[in-house]
């Protein structure tokens, strides 16, 4: 765990005082257990005694009370504070994950082909350009009626994306999954037993009069769906796909992506959410994986599959896949799916356990993005636009548009 702790580039010495904290409580808790055994001894003997030692032994017992209470407080505090203490760690991170940070990754393979536009003999446009022109996206209204990093979807703009939203269920459902349409507002228990009230709590939206938290992602609301309970072993693997507005303060990117819909406040998402074996966790990574990468391809997206480096993991995840897509007028790839092994991090936290014949243990939860909307809609507006400003639609998409090929400029 310090070698992990280590490579996160997080506190190392948060598991030595855990281990002080975890320590105060095993002794507290045996004091206790002492005391109250010697308590019990004494309630027996006092009816049995008479005169000066009953009167010493009633005076010992009020004595004992005391201690007994008091160690009671010493271990319910240390109890506290090792329970503190361990929802500030992180998960332990696989030892073939690559060790540093944002840029450490290791880019694993690349699909696709990257579009020559010179050689197409047009300057392609950015994704905010395109949306006007095709009345599609509007974010000066947006920011006008909430602020700035919203948006409204309009005309085309929204067809597109309740066509990717359908799309990407159907595919999910192909596969297994259950659809799911999850809460946005989520209990305390739901969001720190996810996770994401460690180092992520920066981007979380609090609802202070209500005590609420609403979802960055559907996973929060996915693993709370079990909480508590015991899940038959023959039941597994549970696959769930949801399907939720999405909240983010994005607290940490001022000056990022700025321009446009790719870092926003608000967006809708489809996300993949696993509960299996254990022993079955690094198997169904590479699932979720395969499906990313076919629903990427599905939609003709140049894109490449990247393994996170340690430090860019956040809190619940042991190993992380990224597909990032190719975004022509940026010049680079950029995250638009993402799938986590959280082996059973979220699940002791959130008492959630597998019952294998006698043997009742944790088990292992993994989460996959199979779209997140606006990103998505991006790099199909710039990868597949054309000299006039039209977009190509992928074929998968075309059914869900009405047989819609290519979306058109409109009037001004």
């Amino acid at each position: 765990m310090r070698a992990s702790q280590r490579a996160r580039g997080e506190d190392v010495a948060l598991v030595d005082s855990l281990l002080s904290a975890d320590e105060r409580r095993r002794s507290s808790g045996v004091r206790f257990d002492e005391l109250r055994a010697e308590q019990k001894q004494l309630g027996k003997l006092i009816p049995k005694a008479t005169g000066d030692e009953k009167a010493e032994l009633l005076k010992k017992a009020g004595q004992l009370a005391a201690d007994v209470k008091a160690a009671d407080a010493d271990r319910d505090a240390a109890d506290a504070e090792t329970q503190e203490l361990l929802l500030q760690l992180g998960n332990l991170v696989h030892p073939d994950v690559p060790v540093g940070g944002e840029e450490d990754f290791v880019t694993l393979e690349t699909h696709g082909t990257i579009r020559d536009f010179g050689g197409e003999g047009f300057e392609p446009k950015d994704h905010l350009e395109l949306g006007q022109l095709l009345g599609a996206i509007d974010v000066e209204r947006g920011a006008k009626v909430s602020g700035s990093r919203f948006y409204f979807l309009t005309g085309v703009g929204a067809l597109l994306e309740l066509a990717l939203v359908n799309a990407a269920i159907a595919q999910a459902t192909a596969a297994g999954f259950t659809p799911m349409l999850t809460p946005a507002l989520v209990r305390p228990q739901s969001m720190a037993g996810t996770g994401f009230l460690g180092q992520a709590s920066q981007d979380v939206y609090h609802l202070d009069k209500d005590d609420l938290y609403l979802v960055g992602t559907s996973e929060v609301a996915l693993a709370a769906y079990h909480m508590d309970e015991i899940i038959d072993a023959e039941r597994l693997p549970l696959r769930y796909a949801g399907f939720s507005p999405c909240f983010r303060r994005e607290a940490g990117s001022h000056g990022k992506d700025t321009r446009g819909i790719f870092r926003v406040h608000q967006f809708d998402k489809v996300e993949m959410f696993s509960y299996v074996a254990p022993e079955d966790s690094r198997a169904e990574h590479q699932r979720l994986l395969d499906w990313e990468k076919q629903w990427l391809t599905s939609l003709e997206l140049p894109f490449r599959v990247i393994d996170v480096a340690s430090a860019d993991l956040g809190s619940s995840a042991a190993r992380k896949y990224d597909c990032e897509a190719w975004i022509p007028t940026q010049g680079k790839y950029r995250e638009l799916t993402s799938t986590s092994d959280c082996t059973e991090f979220q699940s002791r936290r959130l008492s959630i356990r597998v019952r294998d014949g006698k043997q009742v243990k944790p088990l292992a939860t993994l989460n996959g993005t199979l779209c997140a909307v606006p990103r998505t809609i991006v790099a199909i507006l710039e990868n597949h636009q054309q000299a006039d400003g039209s977009v190509r639609i992928p074929e998968v998409l075309r059914p869900y548009l009405g047989g819609r090929e290519v979306l058109e400029p409109v009037a001004k």
